[in-house]
């Protein structure tokens, strides 16, 4: 499908007005190595009125009105991304907010129900089958199916910024992957067969995909450059390991939407918010992956391959 002619806006939502959304990126448009091809616009109105460290329903409606611009803006042409502040998902839900996340919400608005969540920092990549669930609840909704839909969308991530020789590595579920079930059958039954599934697609396209791999030992492979993303079956399976090396230049990127949205992989830190301390840096780095992937975009429209 081909990608329309878009402005070359990037837009950046300040999350909730009482967190360090505002204050990070006010300072992350000051960063001089952002890319001078593209224009930057702070999205939602003034944020001066609400108090730092002081979240409220007022300032989770203001947040939502930013994100509903953000969205109309990058559906219709007027902007290539989003880059999107921290909310606040409590006060959120407390105002009719009926999304697990911004994630969620920006696949609704684009009419899109086939997406994933990834996060990339620290030397690491990945994509997570199940997201914003009780561990429990996670383990229930695993499915060779959803594997194989995540799998699908990351191969494709990975192989529009590498086309020759890209490899994804798929995690295990229990300690060794299971020890050929003595641990578990979940490789057996649910991962093993949806790993063939990608690999049958996926490797006369240049992807190379195995596993599943034991989770112990897999990010530690991939952060030495064997993998280029590892596919994780639930959240802190992938959250861990890329928050120890790459906290502060996390950045979660929503696959499959129509136009390109990031943000910082950390909250709203109200404790911080006002104080001066907050580190834009994820920040940053969601704004430059944010101009990294409207650029790939670009390039594959123009080869016809988007």
């Amino acid at each position: 499908m081909g990608m329309a002619a878009r402005d070359r806006t990037i837009l950046l939502t300040p999350g909730d007005p009482a967190g360090i959304g505002p204050e990070i990126a006010r300072a992350a448009l000051s960063e001089a190595s952002l890319d001078p091809e593209f224009r930057y616009e702070l999205v939602g109105g003034d944020c001066a009125a609400f108090t730092p460290g002081r979240p409220s329903p007022e300032g989770a409606r203001f947040a939502l009105q930013a994100m509903e611009e953000a969205a109309a803006r990058c559906l219709d042409g007027r902007a290539a991304a989003v880059v999107t502040g921290p909310i606040h998902k409590a006060r959120m839900y407390e105002i009719g907010f009926d999304f697990p996340g911004q994630t969620e919400f920006f696949a609704d608005r684009a009419g899109v129900r086939d997406f994933a969540m990834l996060l990339t920092g620290g030397g690491l990549t990945v994509a997570l089958v199940t997201v914003h669930v009780p561990l429990r609840r996670a383990l229930q909704f695993l499915r060779t199916r959803e594997i194989v839909r995540v799998g699908m969308l990351l191969a494709a991530h990975v192989r529009a910024g590498k086309p020759r020789g890209a490899r994804v590595a798929v995690a295990g579920l229990n300690p060794h992957a299971g020890e050929d079930g003595k641990m578990g059958r979940e490789e057996i039954e649910l991962i093993g067969p949806a790993v063939e599934t990608l690999r049958a697609a996926w490797s006369p396209r240049g992807v190379e995909i195995s596993g599943p791999h034991a989770p112990d030992t897999v990010f530690w492979q991939a952060r030495r450059g064997a993998y280029d993303a590892v596919l994780c079956m639930y959240h802190d399976q992938g959250l861990i390991p890329l928050k120890t090396v790459g906290f502060e230049e996390g950045v979660n990127v929503t696959l499959g939407l129509p136009f390109v949205r990031t943000s910082p992989d950390h909250g709203t830190a109200f404790e911080l918010a006002g104080k001066g301390e907050a580190s834009p840096a994820s920040m940053v780095a969601a704004i430059r992956e944010a101009t990294r992937l409207v650029r790939l975009r670009e390039r594959l429209a123009a080869e016809g391959t988007l």
